[in-house]
């Protein structure tokens, strides 16, 4: 049982990530048939739902494209800032289906913003509750720890909605628009549904996660009566 959850928590994520990396490589190879850039393509759409004051950003790494709520600014990684692809649009697109969300203050997201100092919280001082409650067979200690490890949970699974929404409106901007033709539907569709798949790999990994402590601290408080 022990080996299918380690199995589970490890592979899971590789699966994910994998997913990402092959579709990305895949169709950052596949030039966008109106030749617009991601900075492009961001611009456009920010600029038909009435977001002047956001700005869009080149940043360095791969895959570090992101949306800033608290500066307003879409923060694009170098290929996709500059590259033409279906991969870099899609991905532009999505971190302006955020700004959108910020624009309209779209609840999940609003709710994820303030869980972010809990999640992190929880996330930093967890294990270092439980791991102490563990050694020193302290149950109480352990329950703290999953008290704020559910915190961080909480956020993942809350992530989920957000993501998978930023997606939808990503689609339906870069269709209506005309950033991308219809005969790329598919290719962007398959680039947001693997970049959101490691969102639900996350999620599941940290509910199983925080399952499995609940029942260590069931044995362990049940052996304390």
């Amino acid at each position: 049982m022990f080996l299918l959850y380690f199995a589970i928590i490890i592979l899971v994520p590789l699966f994910a990530q994998m997913k990402v990396k092959s579709a990305y490589k895949k169709y950052s190879k596949v030039s966008a048939s109106s030749r617009m850039s991601g900075a492009e393509a961001a611009r456009r759409i920010l600029d038909s739902n009435g977001l002047y004051n956001v700005t869009v950003e080149e940043t360095r790494g791969v895959l570090s494209d992101h949306y800033d709520p608290r500066s307003k600014t879409v923060r694009l990684s170098s290929d996709n800032y500059h590259g033409h692809s279906v991969a870099g649009v899609a991905i532009a697109a999505h971190e302006v289906g955020h700004a959108i969300q910020d624009q309209q203050n779209y609840s999940p997201l609003r709710l994820r913003h303030t869980l972010v100092p809990v999640a992190n919280i929880g996330s930093n001082f967890s294990w270092i509750l439980i791991i102490i409650g563990m050694l020193a067979g302290l149950s109480n200690f352990v329950l703290l720890g999953i008290l704020f490890m559910a915190a961080a949970v909480v956020f993942q699974i809350v992530t989920l909605p957000v993501e998978y929404n930023a997606s939808s409106r990503a689609m339906d901007q870069v269709v209506s628009l005309g950033v991308i033709r219809n005969d790329e539907e598919r290719e962007t569709k398959k680039v947001l549904n693997a970049a959101a798949l490691t969102y639900v790999a996350a999620a599941l990994v940290a509910v199983l996660e925080l399952l499995r402590l609940v029942l260590i601290y069931t044995g362990m408080a049940r052996n304390d009566e």
